[in-house]
């Protein structure tokens, strides 16, 4: 199950240059969500969400872009055109949405009031990755800041299937637990590979070395155990034939990796996926 990380997380980055790139990241947003609403007749109230900002409910329901501000919180929505055309996706995303949009705003009612700290912001801008008569796939890379030195990353994918009309997903993908666990060896080596060769490059001295390799590939351990929910966030690499030539594997800072690692990506070639893929989706695959 797809779940939006926790609101709170260790301090790592510097605070002032981590609320430099946000703010900017959510302004841009709200702006371009505002440039496609009517100019409003009188002012909007500064201590009010702006009227047309409700996100929509029910599963007929359009997506609509969200700009939504008050002087606790600032939230930036943007939906993929494609997903309009996919009730069951449109429906995805939109609970996606809401559920971090419901966590920002839950916080926001904690901040002290009159505080000259920034407000609360939520920014996700989903994107179509890739769009085919077999293949959606559409990807958020988004943030919630509820203070802190930096905000949570917020990192998800999802792939529909339009013939089959479904989402595929990773726990239907593979067929079986030895599938994952060969998936999470190759995913592994990469990692642990990228992991010593940024560390290679801090030149740091041999004992802190051999600390920061072991914390860190604990965590590239961990955080790939052979279980489909730490491989639920993957995107379609596709050929010109329009079959899959390869997955990308998407993981969040913290899952495998400190903060400052930011997110990670490991792609597996079809050739090594298909002798785990489920059959149903075999035909998807180069080879298949």
């Amino acid at each position: 199950m797809r779940t939006t990380p926790p609101r709170t997380a260790p301090l790592i980055a510097p605070a002032v240059l981590a609320m430099s790139v946000l703010t900017l990241s959510i302004m841009a947003l709200l702006a371009g969500c505002k440039r496609e609403q009517p100019a409003p007749t009188t002012a909007p109230a500064t201590t009010a969400p702006a009227a047309s900002t409700t996100l929509p409910t029910g599963p007929d329901a359009t997506l609509k872009d969200v700009a939504e501000h008050t002087p606790d919180y600032l939230i930036g929505i943007s939906y993929p055109a494609v997903a309009s055309q996919y009730p069951a996706l449109a429906t995805e995303l939109r609970q996606y949405a809401e559920a971090a949009r419901s966590d920002l705003v839950e916080a926001a009612k904690g901040r002290e009031e009159g505080t000259d700290a920034p407000p609360y912001e939520l920014v996700l801008p989903f994107t179509e990755l890739h769009v085919s008569p077999t293949l959606v796939a559409v990807g958020v890379d988004g943030s919630s800041y509820t203070g802190g030195a930096h905000g949570t990353p917020l990192i998800a994918r999802w792939v529909w299937l339009p013939r089959q009309n479904t989402m595929l997903r990773a726990k239907d993908l593979v067929a079986d637990a030895k599938g994952w666990e060969a998936i999470a060896t190759l995913v592994r080596e990469q990692l642990h590979t990228a992991l010593s060769q940024r560390v290679d490059a801090d030149e740091l001295p041999p004992a802190e070395r051999v600390e920061v390799l072991k914390g860190a590939s604990r965590m590239i351990d961990d955080g790939t155990a052979p279980d489909p929910d730490h491989f639920s966030e993957f995107e379609p690499l596709v050929g010109p034939d329009g079959r899959i030539r390869a997955l990308r594997f998407v993981f969040a800072p913290y899952q495998v990796g400190p903060y400052s690692d930011g997110t990670q990506t490991v792609e597996v070639s079809a050739a090594s996926l298909l002798p785990h893929i489920a059959p149903a989706y075999r035909s998807l695959f180069e080879g298949g």
